[in-house]
């Protein structure tokens, strides 16, 4: 018995979810991002009271600089997520910026026991830290870094401008480049 009946709704299955599945996490993460990048750029700089608990490179700069890096980076990166524009860029510039802010912030300042530190996997701290929240969006970045942006998105209308114009390029199904030979 053939299977191929079962294929056709998969494929448009797929097809649909390569414009709507990146494009739903890029306008969460954007939404997110810049709640907290508005948040940063009205309110008080509480980066001073953390200066210790920055990871290198960060720990060298001042708070004021490491400030404005946090609230420019959460206000233009989730513009250009939520465009597709500069996708992956701003996706691995964003996990970087949430990773400092796990490390500083949303991290158990003591912990002895792994049952201890997933006490500090909740959205709230209670003395254990609070580090749900931003694992979750480590977690949604992490498909547009590997992915991209989708067929909705700025970066694809690039690169199928680029692949129209530059015949002889390696470029996958969804065109983008290669990064592998096949």
């Amino acid at each position: 018995m053939s299977l191929k009946w079962a294929s056709i709704p998969m494929d448009r299955l797929n097809g649909v979810g390569e414009w709507l599945g990146p494009l739903g996490l890029r306008v969460l993460l954007a939404w997110e991002f810049y709640e907290s990048g508005l948040e940063k750029l009205h309110g008080e700089n509480w980066f001073a009271e953390l200066a210790g608990k920055f990871p290198p490179p960060f720990s060298l700069l001042s708070p004021d600089v490491n400030w404005a890096l946090a609230t420019w980076l959460e206000l233009l990166g989730s513009l250009a997520l939520l465009v597709g524009l500069g996708t992956r860029f701003f996706a691995v510039a964003l996990s970087v910026l949430t990773v400092v802010a796990i490390a500083a912030v949303h991290w158990p300042a003591e912990w002895s026991t792994v049952a201890e530190l997933w006490q500090g996997y909740s959205i709230t701290d209670h003395g254990f830290g609070n580090y749900k929240l931003p694992l979750i969006y480590l977690v949604m970045l992490l498909p547009l870094i590997l992915q991209g942006a989708g067929r909705a998105s700025l970066d694809h209308l690039l690169w199928r401008h680029l692949r129209s114009s530059a015949p002889g390029r390696s470029l996958n199904p969804r065109g983008t480049p290669r990064l592998l030979p096949e």
